[in-house]
């Protein structure tokens, strides 16, 4: 069977690593955060508060990619978080061909971010960036493989709601997750 990549996507402070962490112990898979991807080049402009464009990120989303792709050409589905707010970030991810790229898109409002935002320490991206990626994203298509999850609720509701959606049982693996 084809494994699968679940890229937990969204704005800064939407809850991808929390969800991301949780998806993987249900599940038993392989976890990555798409922020040790960033060349040092884009961690100082986002910290300096200069949004990242489209050149910048096109490296970054490619590295993920070829990590997708390595994981799923030996067997391991994985979770990775990944802004992936435009359409065309998601389509670079969905050029790996060795795993079945699937989305949960962490949906919440302006208000309910900020205030996640407010609240986080020790991150790179500063609040300042929020509009700017309330700005770019594109929220997921009807022909795009995945879910929209709504972040109001307490994590542990979220990623049952999503793998109920995704039609993934906790401890059923379409591939091994060995690391």
């Amino acid at each position: 069977m084809t494994p699968t990549c679940l890229v937990v996507m969204g704005v800064s402070g939407a809850g991808k690593s929390t969800a991301a962490r949780l998806l993987a112990r249900r599940l038993g898979w392989t976890m990555a955060e798409a922020d040790e991807f960033h060349p040092e080049a884009n961690i100082a402009k986002m910290t300096a508060g200069t949004p990242l464009t489209d050149a910048d990120r096109l490296p970054w989303l490619s590295a993920i990619r070829d990590w997708i792709d390595e994981r799923g050409a030996a067997g391991r589905s994985v979770v990775v978080t990944c802004s992936a707010l435009k359409r065309s970030y998601r389509d670079v991810l969905r050029q790996a061909h060795a795993a079945r790229v699937r989305f949960v898109f962490l949906h919440g409002s302006a208000q309910t971010v900020r205030l996640r935002l407010a609240e986080r320490s020790g991150h790179f991206m500063p609040p300042s960036l929020l509009a700017s990626q309330f700005g770019d994203l594109e929220p997921l298509g009807p022909d795009e493989d995945g879910v929209t999850v709504d972040v109001g609720d307490p994590p542990d509701e979220v990623v049952t709601r999503a793998l109920r959606r995704l039609g993934l049982d906790a401890g059923a693996s379409p591939a091994s997750s060995a690391v």
